[in-house]
């Protein structure tokens, strides 16, 4: 009887000490439901993009610019010429596939005497005869001719794709050109530009007597050899300028939408 007590007595206390367990996990719930609900509610619902940190607006822009004129450029007359050479190599496949029977000949002959028989005449044998010619050959040319084909039109896609990327390489090597003159040509500027404002200071004391004409030809020359330079920047860019519009077709200032 004791014992049954006990048993008694220890479900009880265990039912107690479940009962405080689940009373403090819905205590705890109900205290932080506001937080996780006001975390969700601050949080953005259009998170902003995810971009690298070195890749700024101006990188993407410059590299959709890129790829534009090289969008051009394979519009060239000569990348149209590897284009068809594909094209004409799955023609040639497709006449390789088809031309089984061209080698097979066959030959009849039936004589007059043969269709209109005379009893005056005498029979002519055979009076009629076909043949067909069949080369011992045929399976293993036409099968050789089709391999033959299909590298055709291997070798002329691998030609398109090494003529793709020349031609990528080319065109950024010349736009590259292009930014490297043009930023050569605004140094150039400022500089020549600097040098003729001091050239105007230094003909002012010329004129006022404050240095010799020796000291004044001396500024005079650098400003001539800066405005030589000047010159030859300009030159640079345009050659420059000259060379890539001939790869893209058009004009820069239209490939780059700033005319």
């Amino acid at each position: 009887m004791n014992r049954l007590i006990s048993q008694l007595t220890l479900k009880l206390i265990k039912m107690h000490k479940m009962k405080r367990t689940t009373l403090f996990l819905l205590l705890l719930f109900v205290l932080t439901s506001p937080v996780i609900a006001q975390h969700y509610s601050n949080s953005p619902k259009n998170p902003p993009t995810y971009r690298p940190s070195g890749e700024s607006k101006d990188t993407v822009r410059l590299t959709d610019v890129r790829e534009k004129l090289v969008q051009l450029a394979l519009q060239n007359p000569t990348y149209e010429v590897v284009d068809r050479q594909v094209n004409k190599s799955l023609f040639e496949l497709k006449k390789a596939k088809g031309s089984w029977l061209s080698p097979l000949m066959a030959t009849g002959n039936v004589n007059e005497f043969s269709i209109n028989q005379d009893p005056n005449v005498p029979n002519f044998y055979p009076r009629y005869n076909f043949s067909v010619t069949v080369p011992l050959d045929l399976f293993s040319v036409k099968k050789n001719d089709v391999k033959i084909a299909r590298e055709n039109v291997l070798i002329a896609e691998a030609e398109k794709n090494q003529r793709y990327r020349q031609i990528r390489a080319e065109v950024l090597t010349a736009y590259e050109d292009y930014l490297m003159y043009k930023e050569m040509l605004d140094i150039q500027a400022r500089l020549t530009q600097d040098q003729q404002t001091t050239l105007k200071t230094r003909e002012k004391d010329f004129e006022d007597g404050l240095i010799n004409a020796e000291e004044y030809n001396k500024y005079y020359a650098t400003y001539s050899e800066q405005k030589g330079k000047l010159v030859e920047a300009v030159r640079n860019l345009n050659t420059a300028k000259i060379a890539l519009e001939s790869m893209i077709g058009i004009p820069l200032e239209q490939a780059l939408g700033t005319k």
